[in-house]
């Protein structure tokens, strides 16, 4: 070792060159003979528990000679990742702890972005002239007991008629009270056990399933339920109940209404409640398969319904509730209670890998597309991406955000949601729809 100081020395004998050469060695004698270094981790085992058993480092002479020599190279390589070298040594050592943390929190964000939607939405009056329907998007809003605490995002299109304070309200409360009435479930993370028969078996499964069932449409059935009581004592203005002096204090919800059609998804499966004539259809394996069916007054089920209630459906422009609605349910519409009602139709459909993507639109799509149409367009515009964007359609799409090159994927596939959804929209605005058109386009193959 002397030999080696001396040659050094020779070369180099400034007092600042000795000072570093000492420090060198320093480390490397610490390197060779401290438990934990850069060596002994390479040998580490983990114990039951998952922590590390560092054994001790066993070195035959050439192997120590070689490793003598290859330090001084090597030195700010080991240096970098070794994290048991006291300060005394002389040396500045990066401990390797603090890469710890940055691992698991990205980690973390990669697992949480994966479950995020990707989606692109857009309303527009139309030929309309007043506006009356209204999206509402809230990805994660809440995490409820019924579906093990993993994140429920929540997608809705509400269709006014008669006025648009209706849809406005529902805009801004019916996921509030969805929340609160799904966070009012008991915690209770597995239902049903096994049992050694087969029979048995499937019986418990399918118990298990429609009491999970039931477990989401008693707080949906409540939320229905709530937001019809708000839209009837809801003034035009948007003041609830009597307190309102506004001109139009009288103008309460009696002939003022608009549809819902709400979409719950989760990691495994979509939960799809609709009340009116709005539409959900979902992209499976290149078909178009509807989880929803319109309240037509003239469907064969709502027509009976209407009549054991002593309404009436009359064609006039077609059929109609009384000769006014052309929705057999809807949330407000005081004056036609209790023939037009606010119970949704609740549908429960496990997601697949061959699901391409879910569309959520208020008739003034469906007046002029067919669901196939509709499905079609989506999922090669999904396909495509930009090659089907047009200087018209960037104008209908809004502005995106700013991104980096990590999250340019999702960008992306965000960018592809907005041009199906703005694609669609100008479809039917060519085939000469006059009501307002709103429409939600969800990548299923993104979330």
């Amino acid at each position: 070792m002397a030999g080696v100081v001396q040659k050094m020395v020779n070369e180099e004998d400034s007092s600042e060159k000795c000072r570093e050469i000492s420090g060198r060695l320093v480390q490397m004698l610490s390197l060779s003979s401290v438990p934990g270094s850069s060596a002994d981790l390479s040998s580490a085992t983990p114990d039951s528990t998952g922590n590390q058993n560092t054994k001790e480092l066993r070195l035959d002479k050439p192997t120590r000679k070689k490793r003598k020599r290859n330090t001084e190279t090597d030195l700010s390589s080991s240096s970098s990742t070794s994290s048991s070298i006291s300060a005394a040594s002389g040396g500045e050592i990066e401990p390797v702890a603090r890469e710890l943390p940055s691992t698991s929190v990205q980690n973390s964000l990669l697992t949480t972005k994966e479950f995020r939607p990707v989606y692109g939405s857009i309303s527009v009056s139309g030929r309309s002239r007043e506006m009356e329907d209204a999206l509402s998007i809230r990805p994660d809003f809440c995490r409820p007991a019924v579906c093990d605490r993993q994140s429920l995002h929540f997608f809705a299109v509400f269709d006014g008629h008669g006025g648009s304070h209706v849809a406005n309200m529902c805009k801004e409360r019916f996921h509030v009270f969805l929340e609160e009435e799904l966070m009012r479930e008991p915690d209770e993370s597995g239902i049903g056990t096994a049992s050694s028969s087969n029979a048995t078996e499937l019986m418990v499964e399918e118990t298990s399933e429609n009491s999970l069932q039931e477990k989401w449409r008693l707080p949906i059935d409540r939320s229905f339920e709530r937001m019809d009581e708000v839209a009837l004592s809801t003034c035009a203005c948007g003041c609830i109940g009597s307190s309102c002096a506004c001109y139009s204090a009288d103008l309460t919800s009696d002939i003022v209404g608009s549809t819902a059609v709400v979409a719950l998804l989760t990691q495994d499966q979509i939960i799809l409640a609709n009340c009116g004539d709005s539409r959900a259809v979902l992209s499976r394996g290149g078909t178009a398969v509807p989880l929803s069916f319109d309240h037509k007054p003239d469907r064969p089920d709502e027509l009976a319904r209407i009549e054991a209630a002593g309404g009436r459906v009359i064609y006039l422009n077609g059929a109609r509730v009384l000769g006014i609605l052309a929705m057999s349910r809807a949330l407000g519409d005081k004056y036609l209670k209790p023939v037009v009602i606010s119970k949704p139709e609740i549908s429960f459909t496990r997601r697949r890998s061959e699901d391409e993507c879910l569309i959520l639109a208020s008739d003034g799509l469906w007046d002029v597309l067919s669901n196939d149409m509709a499905c079609d367009v989506a999922r090669r515009c999904l396909l495509e991406g930009n090659s089907s964007t047009t200087p018209e359609l960037l104008d209908m799409i809004p502005a995106q955000t700013s991104r980096d090159d990590a999250h340019e994927e999702a960008f992306q596939s965000q960018t592809r949601c907005s041009i199906a959804a703005a694609l669609l929209t100008r479809l039917a605005l060519g085939r000469r729809s006059a009501d307002n058109i709103s429409v939600i386009v969800i990548d299923l193959k993104k979330c």
